[in-house]
């Protein structure tokens, strides 16, 4: 039962999630494939259902308390909003399905809820693109740790 609980917080962790469960279920703990991409999937899932439903309420509670947090959420909403307009601006809403499948460092379904968020995409509409990234990502990372193909063959 551990060794769910594992898998699932470390999907739902903000720089491990899919990356990190998915060779961590099938490396470490010799799960079945379909397991492993289930529970990782779930567990990077739910982050982004939790971000977008709470985080203008908390940056809006906060800012009004502190000044400091009023100018964490300044900086951080325009930082992304200047990173990422062009990316939207091109792709549309298939940019956001692309930002979240590339399993990155940086890149994932916390970003992609970030990107979303700032710009001020419907609720629905952003889960169902940060959903379809996630499965993507999630089948890129586990023929990754299956040893079909890595992604930095050419830099090591």
């Amino acid at each position: 039962m551990w060794q769910f609980w594992s898998v699932l917080l470390t999907a739902m962790m903000p720089v491990s999630e899919l990356r990190g469960a998915i060779p961590l279920a099938i490396g470490a703990y010799h799960w079945p494939v379909w397991q492993a991409y289930l529970i990782s999937v779930i567990g990077n899932i739910i982050p982004p259902i939790l971000i977008l439903i709470f985080l203008k309420r908390l940056s809006d509670f906060l800012s009004k308390r502190w000044k400091f947090a009023e100018r964490f959420f300044s900086r951080l909403f325009k930082r992304t909003e200047m990173k990422y307009r062009k990316m939207i601006e091109k792709w549309g809403p298939l940019a956001l399905i692309i930002f979240v499948a590339i399993p990155l460092p940086f890149t994932g379904a916390w970003t992609g809820s970030l990107v979303a968020f700032v710009f001020d995409l419907p609720f629905k509409k952003s889960i169902a693109l940060i959903f379809i990234g996630v499965l993507i990502a999630g089948i890129l990372v586990t023929l990754a740790s299956l040893g079909v193909f890595t992604f930095f063959n050419k830099i090591i």
